[in-house]
């Protein structure tokens, strides 16, 4: 009798010490900027009394989901359990970084839908429109084509190129397709027809490596896109006149990247070790971010999903005119930068990665190590949050996308890994690799999600579609599969 009654009082002075412990809380954002002052949370709060909290504090009309982390480490528990397995001392104020959340939730890629012959050579490029409904891949056989996503069947096979064709690209306003060659040539394409809209685009001397659109919330209709190529030059042109507008001379070796930032400015990525920043109305250069050591193989800003997609978002919108995508599109762009400014990561041959903020400094914010071989491929997550990378040492990192501080590793490829691309909200990671798979990676867990098995050869191209809702992918083995949910 008297044991249980010793029990009974045990459990009520721990409930009572349950109710009463606290831990003296900082939240913050991700740029470490705090929400209010600090205060006491009860050790039994978990992730769920936290969202209420942040939405109170911010005021939120619509509640919105939020994640949180520790020392870069998400909360999953109550606070109290964290606390006691990481051994942290609750006598110092205790930061929490809160992170928004997609509202919707994207269904993992679990099957192959569909797998289209038709090239007849290495499919070495696919991109998904920025509404997602329709699909352009660029083989070796010189064409491209575009497929019909409701009946997965070809479109139209573009014919024109008379060499490879290396990369493609959509404008964010979904009305132009161009893709660029081997040969050095651009080619703007009629979607309603899949024949080219006039001659091809010369100018460039050598193989095409890159283009990029400028965003729509700086201007509706597109008109200007940007291609940068193995001659060292990167070309501002303009759809409508098809004519090269400025030519940006200045790199000493071989452009291998470019993309258009959504504040106006245009980065490329050399082999001689640089990235330059331009600016669009004569081409001058801004300034230089120096510090890889061998050539710069990938860039990736930190708002490229919203550029990307422009005023399209999971939804289906339909918009009346250019001017009210326009709008959409910086209320997009806006709401995703915050008060931070757009990052860059920079990818190269020298193992390594930097996270920079050009606007604000030409000095690197972080050097990123870890790879043992030559980075192929970087990529920040829709929401900014993280930074994913691929190499050719068969691993993809994962990366904190504000501070560049390394979050895990993601192993199971046996070959070198050449493109990812991420799942709209953020929350899962698609890789394609030398060895025949793709696979879908899991970011809260940090685990294998999905292998996808099914490619006869290596697999050069995926994209996720800023819809969510399919995953393309093309490789050596000349087919393009089409995989969803």
């Amino acid at each position: 009798m008297a044991e249980t009654m010793e029990v009974e009082v045990e459990a009520a002075a721990a409930a009572e010490r349950e109710a009463t412990n606290s831990v003296i809380c900082q939240l913050a954002d991700p740029e470490g900027n705090p929400l209010g002052a600090a205060l006491y949370l009860p050790e039994n709060a978990s992730p769920k009394e936290l969202n209420q909290v942040v939405n109170k504090l911010l005021s939120n009309e619509e509640k919105l989901p939020y994640a949180f982390y520790i020392s870069d480490e998400e909360l999953v528990v109550q606070l109290g359990s964290y606390l006691e397995k990481n051994k942290v001392s609750v006598e110092k104020v205790l930061t929490i970084v809160y992170q928004p959340q997609a509202v919707f939730r994207i269904r993992p890629v679990t099957r192959c839908s569909a797998t289209i012959a038709g090239h007849t050579e290495a499919v070495l490029s696919v991109a998904f429109s920025p509404d997602g409904r329709q699909l352009a891949s660029g083989s070796g056989d010189t064409t491209v084509r575009l497929w019909d996503l409701n009946t997965q069947t070809p479109l139209f096979t573009c014919q024109g190129h008379r060499n490879w064709v290396l990369s493609v690209a959509w404008s964010p306003d979904g009305k132009h397709l161009v893709s660029g060659s081997k040969a050095g040539e651009l080619i703007c394409w009629d979607l309603q027809t899949g024949k080219p809209l006039g001659n091809p685009l010369t100018g460039h001397k050598k193989w095409i490596t890159g283009i990029s659109w400028e965003p729509v919330h700086l201007s509706a209709p597109c008109r200007r896109f940007v291609s940068a190529s193995k001659d060292g030059d990167a070309r501002i042109w303009d759809v409508t006149t098809r004519k090269c507008l400025i030519c940006l001379t200045g790199h000493t070796l071989a452009i291998t990247c470019v993309k258009w930032g959504g504040d106006g400015v245009i980065y490329t990525g050399s082999q001689d070790c640089t990235i330059k920043v331009w600016e669009t109305t004569q081409g001058k250069l801004i300034r230089e971010l120096k510090g890889h050591g061998h050539w710069v193989n990938s860039l990736a800003l930190s708002t490229e999903y919203v550029l990307r997609s422009g005023a399209f978002d999971h939804t289906n919108k339909h918009f009346a005119s250019p001017e009210e995508m326009k709008k959409v599109a910086l209320e997009r762009y806006n709401k995703m930068r915050g008060n931070a400014p757009e990052r860059l990561v920079s990818g190269s041959d020298d193992f390594t990665m930097f996270l920079w903020e050009p606007a604000v400094s030409k000095h690197p914010k972080t050097r990123m190590t870890g790879h043992q071989q030559l980075v192929n491929h970087v990529y920040f997550s829709p929401d900014g949050q993280w930074i994913a990378s691929a190499s050719f040492d068969k691993s993809v990192k994962l990366w904190n996308g504000t501070t560049g501080k390394f979050v895990a590793a993601f192993r199971g490829h046996v070959g070198p890994v050449y493109q990812i691309s991420w799942s709209a909200d953020s929350r899962l990671l698609l890789s394609g690799s030398k060895d025949s798979t793709l696979k879908v990676w899991d970011i809260r867990t940090k685990k294998l999600k999905q292998d996808l098995p099914g490619h006869a050869d290596e697999v050069f191209a995926v994209d996720w579609s800023p819809d969510g809702e399919k995953v393309a992918s093309g490789g050596k083995d000349r087919v393009l599969k089409l995989w969803m949910g």
